[in-house]
């Protein structure tokens, strides 16, 4: 039920023309990190808090899925709170975060458009186009589905999730 949610969410959220959208944030060691990185690659950025229990429910599903699709897709994690730089690092290792974390004063209008709650999730295509916007968490399985009807109509076909290998055992 929450998939369709999302689902239904998600071809309603953004119904004017995509974009291009570009931002820069420094990561947990420090470096820059640009969303125009990414191109060529579908990009979740996912604006959350260590304190939103919604937030933490949806870690595990949004490492999974980019550790399955590193070649095609990133999460960018956008830590949204004032919160110590070493308690943030230790905080995303203890949960084991592997994908790019980066932090940012929460604000209510971003360059990617608002964060009114936790988490807020946009979906950026491989040619750097906001597409969508969820308000509430994300799963895997809604991610993979949003991804793959897009590419049915032909949108970012060079950043193409991995197919399940349905013969492995």
């Amino acid at each position: 039920m929450r998939s369709l949610i999302f689902l239904l969410a998600l071809l309603t959220a953004l119904p004017v023309a995509a974009e291009k959208v570009d931002f820069t944030l420094k990561d947990l060691d420090g470096k820059p990190v640009s969303l125009s990185d990414f191109r060529g690659k579908w990009v979740i950025v996912n604006y959350w808090a260590t304190w939103c229990p919604p937030c933490l429910e949806e870690i595990p599903d949004l490492v999974g899925f980019y550790e399955d699709n590193r070649d095609s897709v990133v999460v960018l994690g956008i830590s949204y709170e004032e919160v110590n730089m070493e308690y943030l690092q230790e905080f995303v290792e203890s949960h084991m975060m592997s994908y790019p974390v980066m932090q940012m004063d929460p604000r209510p209008l971003t360059e990617l458009g608002p964060v009114l709650g936790l988490p807020t999730s946009y979906i950026i295509s491989p040619e750097g186009e906001r597409l969508a916007r969820q308000e509430g968490p994300v799963t895997r399985a809604a991610l993979e589905k949003y991804i793959a009807r897009k590419q049915q109509q032909g949108i970012g076909l060079t950043g193409a999730l991995q197919k399940p290998d349905t013969n492995a055992q």
